[in-house]
């Protein structure tokens, strides 16, 4: 169940009974993993690679391949031309990168 769990995107599994502050530190590092996806859904729609992503939100490449990866499956999108798609259907921007 815990496996489950975590593939569907789970960010801890709380066995009881737990502590007030292990659920809080859960839902920190769940809340922190929800900005993190909010600033990189318009980044990766606006065409940029794990690599330049990284570099614009001060995560390792491979972080952002992993959560590339999740927004993709959660969005349902097969492709990024299907992410743009969604993005501009929902009314998010494109990001503009930073100037080098």
């Amino acid at each position: 169940m815990t496996v489950r769990a975590m593939k569907a995107g789970a960010i801890e599994f709380l066995t009881k009974p737990f502590r007030d502050q292990d659920l809080l530190d859960a839902i920190q590092l769940a809340l922190e993993r929800d900005r993190t996806a909010r600033v990189q859904m318009p980044l990766v729609v606006f065409g940029l690679l794990n690599k330049q992503i990284a570099a614009e939100i001060g995560a390792s490449e491979a972080t952002v391949k992993v959560h590339r990866s999740q927004l993709m499956r959660k969005m349902g999108a097969e492709s990024v031309a299907d992410l743009v798609r969604m993005a501009a259907e929902m009314g998010i921007p494109a990001a503009k990168p930073k100037a080098p």
